[in-house]
């Protein structure tokens, strides 16, 4: 008997010791060349209080990541290795078991890397201590024709204010890391895209999205809560002007980044992406590719 409660004692510092331990590789930028045991132990509070995570959100009830959804969480995980990328997925109930023995190869390759966590998206919980939460206690999938949409577009601004980091959608290819400092994603001149940007927690400019969201509602024009959102925003704060070159621009301390950065080819051109290159480009000036996959 003495000795079970000596294990009993023993189990909880073990955990707690780990999760230091885990915390601390984090923090450093030197991952431990293995997954530590704590990973799978680690809830989404804990992980995301860490900062500067690379967060993905999928709001539909789909259970197995797509090719393309795979690619950009691993491309995420091995430009941004001393960070943790987390992977929020509505129709997950319950991740540990997933991760853990899973018969969707996605899962497997995700979970498998050492930065990568996948957890249950819980929106009304992210909601909390929000203006979006009483929008979304009013509304739901059965008035809303783009819910998956709208409510991606919201959960990804709540998630941010909360916690900071980087949000990216899940057909964006990262290739090199975004400097730091908050920014938003020119995807043409005096437009904004939400496919991508990045803040500290708390930021102010995350919570004026977030009251303009519930203030101009329409959920039935495709875009008003996400690109216009962040559009119209950004233009009641800053005089926007066309991009010259493959400069980025700068207001109220927040970077505009070029399209350059971001969106190479933009969406008229898309196909570009699935052809055949006879010199494969370089894209010098990109951080990452967004690849249009919803619109093609």
């Amino acid at each position: 008997r003495a000795r079970m409660l000596k294990r009993i004692h023993l189990c909880p510092c073990f955990s707690f010791i780990s999760g230091i331990l885990y915390e601390l590789s984090l923090l450093s930028g030197c991952f431990f060349p293995y997954v530590p045991l704590s990973k799978h132990l680690l809830n989404p509070e804990e992980v995301l209080s860490l900062g500067r995570s690379i967060i993905f959100l999928e709001t539909s009830e789909r259970l197995e990541p797509p090719p393309l959804v795979s690619c950009s969480v691993e491309s995420a995980a091995r430009t941004y290795q001393d960070r943790a990328i987390i992977l929020f997925m509505k129709g997950l109930s319950n991740h540990t078991a997933l991760q853990g023995n899973s018969s969707h190869a996605a899962f497997s390759l995700l979970s498998a890397m050492k930065n990568v966590f996948i957890f249950p998206l819980r929106l009304e919980a992210i909601f909390q201590e929000t203006p979006l939460l009483q929008w979304y206690n009013q509304g739901g999938p059965e008035q809303e024709k783009n819910w998956v949409h709208v409510s991606s577009d919201a959960g990804r601004l709540a998630l941010l204010w909360k916690y900071g980091g980087i949000y990216m959608d899940t057909d964006v290819i990262s290739l090199r890391p975004i400097p730091p400092g908050s920014f938003l994603a020119a995807q043409k001149s005096r437009f904004s895209s939400n496919g991508i940007f990045g803040f500290p927690a708390r930021h102010w400019f995350l919570w004026a999205c977030m009251e303009d969201f519930v203030l101009k509602y329409n959920g039935d024009i495709w875009g008003n809560q996400g690109p216009l959102l962040m559009t119209r925003v950004l233009k009641a704060l800053c005089n926007l002007t066309d991009f010259r070159g493959a400069e980025d621009h700068s207001c109220r301390n927040i970077s505009f980044l070029n399209p350059q950065r971001f969106y190479p080819i933009p969406y008229p051109a898309w196909r570009r992406y699935y052809k055949v290159w006879d010199r494969s480009p370089s894209f010098n000036h990109s951080y990452a590719l967004h690849l249009w996959n919803f619109r093609n």
